[in-house]
């Protein structure tokens, strides 16, 4: 008999959870799937209201194929709701959650959970990101290029360098290529013909480093990358696309010429002096990782909260407005803000931040840079969404990328490739610690500006950036490019990986381009891809496969770094008869289910396919 176990299924997506909204007082329509022939006597439904145990029996409803449903309505009683399954079954009790089933109770951390009256930004379903590091994308305005005296950068003149000349790691930050936000408005039509729908971009605001990281004024575009007028412009170009616009700010720190720091090293006395932390002053003080050029900003201090975001006229809000809406912000180094030593306000100055963007814009998308465990800020009162590293980017690398004969840099890296089974486990443990209304808001990433390019990455071979791709565009999520890994740029570390955006179109890989552009496409016009659920169905061996549903469709996608031997995957428990015909979506292959299995017509050695029901 086949593992019954994995039939059983349950996840947040419209399938499982029927409403039409998840209002505080509302009922919602709770569904859990399982195979015909699992031995199954009962299921009920655990929820735990005013801190209380309460079981409510699930009523088995239809037959549906290979499939039993059961249901249960639920009342939305508190504003977060957990939930799990226990099952009454011929070989014993067993509880179900979104870790999986366990035959001991459980532990409430990996519970399903429902977010009543959360106000997810409804655009982010369809939304497809395109990161964009300004310097280095497009010179749009030669005229306002850096020059060797425009800046300072550590105590330096900046260097001024020819469009696309290789980065010099010597010069680091201090070096310009001229990029602007005029070039990236003259690209516009290039980003709609790839298919994307929003961009963000590394911080704008003045400063002396080309990574701008080190604000000198939170409150102005940087006259390199053209002012103000070209935000407002670009803003333009984007209204007339349809397109939104993603901000990038450093609310953890300033950089060490911004007037407010300045004036606290001038006097001790000054209200600035607040903001931070000298240990010795005027020169010992608390900053980012030691680096003295990036002072800390101390949220002890309610001014600072008042001027970053909470005051109505503060700098948060104010690129919220018009003339610049933008739609989103992405806040830098997320895990550290508010946090410095004994003094740890992270998730005060966190639900603050929301607080104060929601009031001003309730549609926009608030995301936090976190390399680690975000889920904690990811609980529907801080952040709508955390750029998923762990939980999605680095276990796609280590999944992906070749065995090496000696251990990697980073102590946590390891020299092995993951294994299929870990891979999905390390997936499935940041897609559980949090509610499925964030987990299809989570940021996914196969690089950005802080991290090797996806093809160095994956030893330069393009079917296997051809795999990660079409995981990307499938899992749940929203997905970001970084700008020119489409056409299979690539670049080892900062510098290497920021290198001018590559304009010539006869060094572009086509392909690679096309297979983004219908994945992108896929993505933003698929049902099962933009409002479905997720059920791994298979992680062995060199393959992993899942599935993607929705009322109108199922998708099966299967993805393989190597030749496992597997002629066929399991898809019995995704509900599929014997017999039901699939069609795969980027060769137009067909392929039956056959013993409760998908036969892989014409998967490649490496190589990833989408099937979906016809």
């Amino acid at each position: 008999m086949h593992d019954w176990l994995t039939s059983i299924h349950h996840d947040g997506s419209p399938m499982y959870v029927g409403a039409e909204a998840l209002d505080f007082g509302s009922q919602v329509t709770i569904r859990l799937r399982a195979d015909r022939d699992a031995p199954i006597e009962a299921v009920f439904l655990r929820t735990c209201p005013d801190g209380e145990e309460t079981l409510r029996p699930m009523h088995l409803t239809e037959e549906e194929g290979v499939c039993r449903w059961w249901q249960v309505a639920l009342p939305l009683q508190m504003r977060h709701t957990s939930y799990r399954f226990l099952l009454r079954t011929q070989i014993g009790v067993r509880w179900y959650n979104a870790a999986g089933v366990v035959g001991h109770y459980p532990t409430d951390a990996n519970d399903f959970k429902l977010l009543a009256d959360y106000a997810a930004p409804p655009w982010l379903r369809d939304a497809v990101f395109y990161q964009i590091f300004p310097d280095r994308f497009a010179d749009g305005d030669p005229s306002n290029n850096v020059c060797s005296d425009a800046y300072l950068y550590r105590g330096r003149p900046v260097h001024a360098s020819p469009w696309g000349a290789a980065p010099r790691r010597e010069l680091g930050a201090g070096e310009f290529f001229g990029g602007d936000l005029q070039g990236v408005a003259q690209k516009l039509d290039y980003l709609e013909d790839l298919g994307v729908s929003a961009l963000y971009l590394n911080p704008i605001f003045t400063a002396p480093s080309n990574h701008k990281y080190d604000v000198a004024d939170y409150t102005q575009v940087d006259p390199h990358l053209g002012g103000d007028a070209a935000l407002i412009a670009l803003r333009r170009g984007l209204d007339a696309l349809d397109m939104r616009l993603m901000l990038d700010i450093v609310p953890n720190h300033c950089g060490a010429t911004h007037p407010w720091f300045v004036a606290a090293q001038a006097d001790l006395n000054a209200p600035e002096t607040e903001f931070f932390t000298f240990r010795r002053h005027p020169d010992e003080y608390e900053s980012w990782l030691g680096v003295a050029s990036l002072p800390k900003l101390d949220y002890r201090s309610e001014r600072l909260r008042e001027l970053m975001y909470a005051g109505s006229e503060s700098i948060m809000r104010h690129w919220l407005r018009p003339p610049y809406r933008i739609d989103a912000w992405r806040i830098d180094v997320a895990n550290m803000l508010g946090r410095q030593g004994p003094s740890n306000l992270g998730h005060k100055i966190g639900r603050g931040i929301r607080r104060a963007v929601k009031e001003e814009q309730p549609a926009a998308y608030l995301l936090g840079e976190h390399f680690f465990d975000g889920t904690p800020h990811l609980q529907g009162d801080e952040l709508d969404a955390t750029m998923n590293y762990q939980g999605f980017t680095f276990p796609i690398w280590q999944w992906l990328t070749p065995a090496t004969p000696e251990p990697r840099e980073h102590p946590t890296a390891d020299q092995y490739p993951l294994s299929s089974a870990e891979t999905a486990a390390q997936m499935r443990t940041f897609r559980s610690a949090i509610p499925w209304q964030i987990a299809v808001q989570q940021f996914n990433l196969l690089g950005s500006h802080d991290t090797p390019r996806l093809r160095t990455i994956l030893g330069g071979e393009v079917a296997r950036v051809g795999v990660a791709a079409t995981l990307l565009f499938t899992y749940p999520g929203v997905p970001c490019v970084y700008y020119g890994d489409e056409v299979g740029m690539q670049g080892n570390a900062d510098p290497d990986n920021r290198r001018c955006m590559e304009w010539d179109e006869q060094a572009w890989d086509h392909d690679l381009r096309s297979l983004f552009q219908h994945l992108i496409r896929l993505r933003r016009t698929t049902p099962a891809l933009r409002w479905g659920g997720f059920q791994q169905l298979y992680a062995a061996g060199d393959t992993l496969a899942y599935l993607r549903e929705a009322h109108e469709e199922r998708l099966i996608i299967v993805a393989r770094r190597a030749d496992d031997g597997l002629q066929s995957v399991p898809v019995r428990q995704a509900g599929l008869a014997d017999g039901t015909l699939l069609r795969e979506m980027l060769s137009g292959a067909e392929s039956h289910v056959v013993g409760g299995h998908l036969p892989l017509v014409g998967l490649g050695a490496v190589g990833a396919q989408i099937w979906r029901g016809v």
